[in-house]
């Protein structure tokens, strides 16, 4: 991506700071932050619907260029990464929410489009009942499938544990940050931090002397959420960030899963409440995890696949294993186009194929070879 489109990004969310999906639209309409700064002396060239507010807002855009270019600057002397949300390295599951930033500021070495992702979440008053099944949970995890990559938000509590376990078990950990990289919130999580550079990495959507202003929380979390595949919820009380986190995860299409407490205890109300109302999976350990969300472990990988020893299957059995493999799970919908077969006739044969143990049926409706 040129430096001048770079540029052009930056001063975009400058002028409508917290509007990711006005600045998409703008955007998507002009087509590129270029074009869009070409016009935006006169946004009704290109956009004849826009709102008089709006066009008085845009003509003001070239006002933000000066504080772009310090920024680029900033960022080559730190060896900051800038990525606008059309580049092939910014986060893909990410990109599918309507309200992702348009530009993320990265320093790290991990994989942002890794095979696994998952995030952790919980309250910043943790009980040593959070801090052990965070432990024991990724030491598990670990072992199952040793390339999850593990989001978190290194704020105290169960995100700056969850780093830290990921750490102690060699699993690659992305900080996402409620301010630029140019400093670390809270201090003392500082060297939790230098050592996520060299095996996982910080992420941002706010540039340099940017503080941690409560707004800026709020908008971190559904980062935290939309980059994942699955948001995992330790411990919570009945209201807080990690509830907001996991209502975005939710509404992104994630997997929500939470950690259940004991009855009266405050920082599991939330968790109790989540998996009470059914928005979150129950979470007992990571071999629940990784078969609820249909992952494939080391195991997997390991074992001798041997598929002959299945009993013989009919041409349209044989369609809907073909269909399933070399997938981690497709969903019904998508099934029943790749397969050509009626949905009423395919729900029938995944249930006689998975009685069969040919088929596992996973979270959200999909299914996987076994």
């Amino acid at each position: 991506m040129n430096e001048q489109e770079i540029i052009y990004s930056m001063a975009l969310t400058r002028l409508l700071p917290y509007q990711s999906q006005v600045q998409q639209t703008l955007l998507d309409v002009a087509g590129s932050a270029t074009a869009l700064y070409e016009a935006h002396s006169d946004l009704k060239q290109i956009m004849p619907e826009a709102s008089d507010r709006l066009v008085s807002t845009v003509s003001r855009m070239g006002e933000y260029l000066k504080r772009a270019e310090e920024e680029l600057e900033f960022a080559n002397k730190k060896h900051i990464r800038i990525i606008l949300r059309d580049d092939v390295d910014y986060p893909a599951r990410l990109r599918e929410c309507p309200d992702a930033p348009i530009v993320v500021f990265y320093r790290g070495n991990a994989d942002l489009n890794c095979r696994h992702i998952l995030s952790i979440v919980g309250t910043r008053q943790a009980t040593e009942y959070g801090h052990d099944f965070c432990a024991h949970f990724l030491h598990d995890l670990a072992q199952l499938c040793p390339d999850v990559l593990v989001v978190s938000g290194l704020a105290y509590g169960i995100d700056i544990c969850a780093h830290r376990q990921s750490l102690a078990n060699h699993l690659p950990t992305i900080g996402v940050l409620a301010h630029g990289l140019d400093q670390i919130y809270p201090r003392i999580h500082r060297q939790t931090a230098i050592d996520m550079l060299t095996h996982g990495g910080l992420l941002t959507e706010f540039m340099s002397g940017s503080t941690a202003e409560k707004l800026n929380f709020v908008s971190r979390n559904r980062i935290v959420a939309g980059m994942s595949d699955a948001v995992v919820v330790v411990e919570s009380a009945e209201q807080g960030g990690s509830l907001i986190t996991a209502e975005l995860g939710e509404d992104y299409g994630r997997d929500v899963f939470a950690v259940p407490g004991r009855i009266g205890d405050a920082v599991s109300a939330g968790c109790n409440m989540l998996i009470r109302n059914n928005r979150a999976s129950l979470l007992l350990s990571a071999q629940d995890f990784v078969e609820s969300i249909g992952w494939v472990t080391k195991e997997d990988v390991n074992r001798p696949i041997q598929r002959e020893l299945f009993p013989e299957l009919t041409e349209e059995e044989m369609r809907i294993y073909n269909a399933l493999k070399g997938s981690e799970g497709k969903h019904l919908n998508t099934l029943t186009v790749e397969t050509n077969l009626p949905i009423g006739r395919l729900s029938s044969l995944l249930f006689d194929m998975e009685m069969r143990g040919i088929v596992r049926l996973l979270s959200g409706g999909s299914y996987r070879l076994v």
